[in-house]
C-alpha cells in the first residue's frame, strides 16, 4: 500500500471531547507499525491540535491487539535504497518532536506490546499508563538492527544501566518493570485503563492552556541547561508567567477561595 493510499484508509482515527483529543494508531493487523503512511497521518493530527486551542490535553492510544511494534519492516524491506531509509528514519524523528514541542500534554494509553519505535513513542509521551500485561523492549539487535533512534527517547526516561540492558539483550521487559525504570507512570488492570487514563486527562484539561504550555516547553529546554543556566531561564519563565491572566485569575481564585475561569490568555 502506498503512503497516498495509506493516508485515505483512516490511519489514525480522531476523537475530540471535553478538551481532549484522542489519537487511536489505526493499522491493527499490523499491530500498528510505523509505516510512512501512519506516521504523515499522525503528523497532520498533531500539527493541527498545536494550534487548536479548543485541545488541552492529548491522548495517543492504538487499535487492535497492541499499542504500537515499532517501525514497519515490510516497508522497510520493500526498498533497499538508502534515500528510501533516511526518509523513513528521518520522518520518525520528527514525529517525535513533534510530540515533545506539542503545547499540550501527551499521554501514551498502553496495551499489549509497544516495542523499537513504539517503546520510544510512549518514552517521548508526556505521560503514559499501561496495562498489567503490557511488554515493552527494543529488539532491534535480535534482527541486525540496533534501535538507536528508540534508544534516544528510551535513554532520556529511563537510568543508563537499564536501558543498557533493554538495548543489548533485546529482551521485553513488563509492566511493572516499565514503571520501576520511569518509562510509564502507572500500571492498572485492563478493565481500569481508560478510566485511569481518562481521569488523568480530564486533571490536565482542567488547568489553564497557557500553563500548560507555558511548563511542558520550560520542562524539556532546562532539562539540557546547566543548572545556573536551568535556573536563570525558568526565573525568566514564572515572571513571564505571572504577568499572564490566567496567573492572576488562578492566584485570586485561590485566595478567594473559589474554581478558576481560564481564558488561556
Amino acid at each position: 500500500m502506498s503512503v497516498a493510499e495509506e493516508l485515505e484508509a483512516d490511519l489514525v482515527l480522531r476523537e475530540d471531547r471535553d478538551g481532549i483529543a484522542r489519537l487511536t494508531l489505526n493499522r491493527p493487523k499490523a499491530y500498528n507499525a510505523l509505516s510512512l503512511g501512519l506516521m504523515a497521518a499522525l503528523q497532520n493530527e498533531l500539527e493541527e491540535i498545536a494550534s487548536n486551542r479548543a485541545i488541552k490535553a492529548v491522548v495517543l492510544e492504538g487499535s487492535g491487539k497492541g499499542f504500537c511494534a515499532g517501525h514497519d519492516l515490510r516497508e522497510m524491506r520493500s526498498r533497499t535504497d538508502e534515500t528510501f531509509h533516511q526518509t523513513v528514519f528521518a520522518a520518525c524523528s520528527k514525529l517525535m518532536l513533534t510530540v515533545t514541542n506539542l503545547p499540550q500534554p501527551v499521554i501514551a494509553k498502553v496495551h499489549g506490546i509497544a516495542t523499537a519505535a513504539g517503546c520510544q513513542l510512549v518514552a517521548t509521551a508526556d505521560l503514559a499508563i499501561a496495562t498489567e500485561s503490557t511488554r515493552f523492549g527494543t529488539p532491534g539487535v535480535n534482527i541486525g538492527l540496533f534501535c538507536s533512534t528508540p534508544m534516544v527517547a528510551v535513554s532520556r526516561a529511563i537510568p543508563r544501566k537499564q536501558v543498557m540492558e533493554m538495548l543489548l539483550t533485546g529482551e521485553m521487559i513488563d509492566a511493572r518493570t516499565a514503571v520501576t525504570h520511569g518509562l510509564i507512570n502507572r500500571a492498572v488492570a485492563e478493565t481500569e485503563l481508560e478510566d485511569a487514563v481518562q481521569e488523568m486527562a480530564g486533571k490536565i484539561a482542567s488547568k489553564s492552556p497557557l500553563v500548560l504550555k507555558t511548563g511542558k516547553k520550560a520542562f524539556y529546554r532546562q532539562l539540557e541547561m546547566t543548572l545556573a543556566d536551568a535556573y536563570a531561564y525558568t526565573s525568566q519563565v514564572m515572571v513571564d508567567n505571572m504577568q499572564a491572566r490566567d496567573a492572576a485569575e488562578g492566584i485570586d481564585a485561590f485566595i478567594e477561595k473559589r474554581d478558576p475561569e481560564w481564558t488561556g490568555e
